[in-house]
């Protein structure tokens, strides 16, 4: 029997109901509309007394039950982040990378050997667990920037398929290990096919990108949005 399916069949044992209550108008105690109290529950299933609630309790609950699921980015803002909003329900993370060289793996129906190749600058946008890629012109991105297909096969517009990734969400990251983890998840994933509006760049991009292995890319390919850097940003 292994460690999954012993967990499975363990049986969860109440030990306390935490109850709360609430005044059904502001009328009175204005400042104090909520109460919180904790009744231990015996092996019989009966509840005892009521125990009063203190802030350390829910303080020790709250990190306990967030300890291991904690996602909120933490720590110095990464000079390429453009824009981050880390509220619960809101996650919205907006980055760019200058134009460089990258290492890059596609399945072996493309016919296209991995390896690493010049690439323009490109901005990520990630909000809501759905990412989203774009290609700029130049070094750095401002408000009025360009936007522009990116230039690489699984991606959509500017959605992007991340079917083959399985990368660990980190614990409690930074910024930057935040930034990593989502960059990861795209470059580490096999680029197999094109996005569902067809070919993203002006020439045939198994052509382009195997010109982009031991050469500059050709911003020249590169098919406008007809967007600006300042669209993504709230």
């Amino acid at each position: 029997m292994n460690e999954l399916t012993t967990r499975l069949q363990e049986i969860m044992v109440p030990k306390a109901a935490l109850i709360a209550y609430a005044y059904d108008s502001n009328t009175y105690r204005s400042n104090d509309k909520y109460h919180l109290e904790l009744r231990p529950i015996s092996p019989d299933g009966r509840m005892g007394a009521a125990i009063p609630v203190s802030h350390e309790f829910i303080g020790a609950l709250a990190d306990n039950y967030s300890a291991d699921i904690c996602r909120i980015p933490y720590g110095r803002i990464p000079p390429n982040l453009l824009e981050c909003n880390s509220r619960k329900g809101h996650e919205k993370y907006v980055w760019y990378n200058p134009p460089g060289r990258h290492r890059m793996f596609f399945t072996g129906g493309l016919n296209i050997a991995d390896g690493e190749f010049n690439l323009p600058g490109v901005v990520y946008k990630v909000e809501k667990e759905q990412m989203d890629i774009y290609a700029f012109k130049g070094d750095r991105p401002e408000e009025r920037t360009e936007l522009y297909r990116a230039p690489f096969f699984n991606v959509t517009q500017s959605k992007v398929c991340l079917g083959s990734t399985s990368l660990a969400v980190p614990q409690n990251p930074t910024y930057a290990d935040w930034l990593a983890y989502w960059e990861q998840r795209f470059w580490t994933s096999e680029f197999s096919h094109l996005g569902g509006k067809g070919n993203p760049t002006r020439s045939n991009l198994v052509i382009v990108t195997e010109n982009a292995r031991n050469a500059p890319f050709d911003e020249e390919e590169l098919q406008p949005l007809n967007i600006k850097l300042k669209d993504l940003l709230s």
